[in-house]
This record gives C-alpha cells, sequence and structure tokens, in this order.
C-alpha cells in the first residue's frame, strides 16, 4: 500500500471558528503556521469532551492518493461522513495493458498461485481484446472482473476531515489488516497529528498526568 499526501489545510480558519460559541476570539495564541499553547489545550478539551463538541476537527481537511489493495478499500468505504473519494476506473482501465505481479498487494500469497490467476486473466483479457461481438465481448469482461483477486490495488485520491480520520485511528488499532497500521502510522505523520491521535507534544503530556 502507498500512502501520498497532497495537501492539508484549514488549521487557522478551524481554530478561529473553535472559539466561536464563547466568542473568546482573544484568547487564541496561535500564529500562521504555528498553533499556540492555548488554543492547542482547548482543542484537546472539545476533543476529550466528545465529537459534538469538536466540531472544528470537521473543518481541517487533509487530501492524499491511496494505493491500495480493493479487500482494504471496501473496509475503508465503511467511513462516509467527513471522507470523499475519487477512484481511478477498473472497468474503463484494466484492459489497456497485461497485468503483472506489481499490480497485487502479494506479499502473503504464493507466488505460483498469483503468476497462474494474472496468466489465466491476461489470456482472458486478450481474448476481449481480439473479440468484436459487443454481447461476446460483455461477457469476458464480466467474467474478468469477477474472478480479479481482492488484492488487485487501486489508486483512488480521498479527502478525509480530521474528524474522520480521529474516528478511523481510533476504531481500527489492532486490526489484522496490515494496511490499517500502515494508514494509522499516515495519521501519525500529518500535520499537528494530536489532535487525530490524542498524543500530545511533550510539555502538554506531562501537564495531563
Amino acid at each position: 500500500m502507498k500512502i501520498k499526501t497532497l495537501e492539508v489545510g484549514g488549521f487557522h480558519s478551524a481554530l478561529k471558528a473553535m472559539r466561536n460559541p464563547l466568542d473568546s476570539w482573544a484568547k487564541s495564541d496561535s500564529k500562521t503556521g504555528t498553533i499556540g499553547r492555548k488554543d492547542m489545550e482547548l482543542s484537546y478539551k472539545l476533543a476529550q469532551a466528545g465529537t459534538e463538541h469538536a466540531k472544528h476537527l470537521r473543518m481541517i481537511v487533509v487530501w492524499a492518493d491511496i494505493t491500495a489493495p480493493r479487500e482494504w478499500l471496501i473496509q475503508l468505504d465503511t467511513y462516509r461522513i467527513g471522507v470523499e473519494k475519487v477512484s481511478c476506473s477498473t472497468m474503463h482501465t484494466l484492459m489497456k495493458r497485461p497485468l503483472t505481479v506489481d499490480d497485487f498487494e502479494n506479499d502473503s500469497i504464493s507466488p505460483v498461485a498469483l503468476e497462474s490467476a494474472i496468466a489465466f486473466l491476461n489470456s482472458e483479457m486478450e481474448l476481449y481484446n481480439s473479440e468484436s461481438d459487443p454481447v461476446t465481448r460483455k461477457v469476458i469482461w464480466r467474467g474478468i472482473i469477477q474472478l480479479l483477486p481482492q488484492s488487485y490495488l487501486q489508486k483512488r485520491t480521498y479527502m478525509f476531515s480530521y474528524a474522520a480520520l480521529r474516528n478511523i485511528y481510533r476504531q481500527r488499532e489492532g486490526h489484522k489488516l496490515k494496511e490499517w497500521e500502515e494508514f494509522r502510522e499516515w495519521c501519525e505523520s500529518l500535520p499537528e497529528s494530536w489532535m487525530i491521535t490524542d498524543k500530545l507534544p511533550e510539555p502538554l503530556q506531562e501537564e495531563e498526568e
């Protein structure tokens, strides 16, 4: 699996909005590119109070390209709120070139089994591309899609709110699919990741203890 962060934004506006309920904008100590201690403390306090209090986290957004096996992408589709995606199209692109082992997450698959599956799919794709009858082509295409392994890698561009990532990070801890641990590690690499993970910077962490 590969995750490439494209853009992260919304911190300044989100922290301003965070102070709207009590008109406490004058207490904000954040500057462009830096979150102040007071704003950090309030953000953390609101997050601990529950999602209905931490609405500002919905306003911080990250865009990323994710290339992952279909079995994991299906699980990620569980999360709808605060998540948007645009996928590469299997229907439109699958038949354009022969498949190789690099098109699959193959760390736990028997090489012989994978190569056999790829050889069969490629032979069916050749048949599809040489067939002129549209009805027959549709039948062949449908068979290829149905036989395509769940380990097939697909690329999607995602948009996540920090509130959504916070939810995913907490719920998928210890999951048996290794891709979830890789995803959680990516969350930890994001700017101000403490908003997602609750792992405060050390000075504030000491105060909490």
